[in-house]
């Protein structure tokens, strides 16, 4: 693809990568796949973070990423001859905005990590996203690794708690209202 158009994932030439365009963004492999089928979707414009995409860009991308789903699924969820659907697995959808989520490179990407019925990892792929293994940015440098930040802290499951539907609902009535505040300002 690198002949068509050259291509940049924050400061990396990423060109011959790109497996798809869109009209808005793109998606390539991962140089650093936390499970197989690891691929990215990214903007073209080289936003900071998901809130300085344009609704138009933000459409684009997660229309982008249903597609590479449903291509995804075809490979990693097949059966025997039989091709694989969406349904016949799972995904990870992820984006670390800012580098306290752990975002290495300062290019808003969206990770789609297929997720086979197999999988038994659980939360573990967290782990392993904020670890050495989702450290994209790292995977393009030879000198000056980026640092990777804001590590999700580890609590196992039995020490996560339930909340009640008092808290709960107190909650969602809390963000409706910071919802209904930014669209009066549109």
């Amino acid at each position: 693809m690198s002949s068509k158009q050259l291509i940049h994932f924050g400061q990396f030439e990423i060109s011959d990568q790109v497996f798809h365009l869109s009209s808005l963004c793109y998606a390539l492999v991962n140089i650093k796949p936390i499970l197989p089928g690891h691929v990215l979707v990214i903007p073209y414009r080289q936003a900071k973070r998901l809130t300085d995409l344009t609704q138009e860009e933000v459409t684009d991308i997660f229309t982008t990423v249903q597609k590479v789903q449903k291509m995804l699924a075809k490979k990693y969820f097949a059966s025997g001859p039989e091709v694989g659907k969406v349904e016949d697995g799972s995904f990870n959808i992820a984006i670390q905005d800012g580098k306290w989520a752990g975002q290495t490179v300062d290019h808003v990407h969206c990770h789609v990590i297929p997720r086979t019925k197999d999988s038994n990892e659980g939360d573990g792929f967290y782990r392993r996203l904020q670890g050495e293994e989702g450290n994209i940015g790292g995977g393009f440098w030879d000198q000056n690794r980026p640092v990777q930040e804001g590590k999700f802290p580890m609590i196992e499951d039995e020490d996560r708690k339930p909340r009640s539907l008092e808290d709960m609902n107190e909650e969602a009535a809390f963000f409706q209202k910071e919802m209904e505040k930014l669209d009066s300002h549109h």
